[in-house]
């Protein structure tokens, strides 16, 4: 198995409403993407970061394998979510991939 974390920081521009808006659209866009790719064992996001955290929201992952996720990568329901929901509001990403 393997496990596909992220860790996104959203543009300082928004306002903290904003904010809240986008990471429920980003959580509602990844979320909704269960069952609807080959491989995709569990996919979760994570939203509300205690105070002492550095970034605005978190992926937690599992695939079968290291070819389901790169197959998850270039999905177009993924690449969708991706661009539509991630790619416009966010400044920083940061990867982590796995095998357990």
């Amino acid at each position: 198995m393997v496990k596909h974390i992220i860790l996104w920081t959203l543009k300082e521009e928004f306002t903290a409403g904003e904010k809240a808006e986008i990471k429920a659209g980003i959580k509602a866009g990844l979320e909704g993407l269960a069952g609807k790719i080959p491989g995709l064992l569990e996919i979760k996001v994570y939203t509300e970061g205690l105070p002492s955290s550095n970034a605005d929201l978190m992926l937690d992952s599992s695939f079968v394998d290291e070819a389901a996720l790169k197959g998850y990568a270039v999905h177009p329901e993924h690449v969708a979510v991706a661009d539509g929901k991630v790619r416009p509001y966010t400044a920083v990403r940061s990867c982590l991939d796995y095998e357990i």
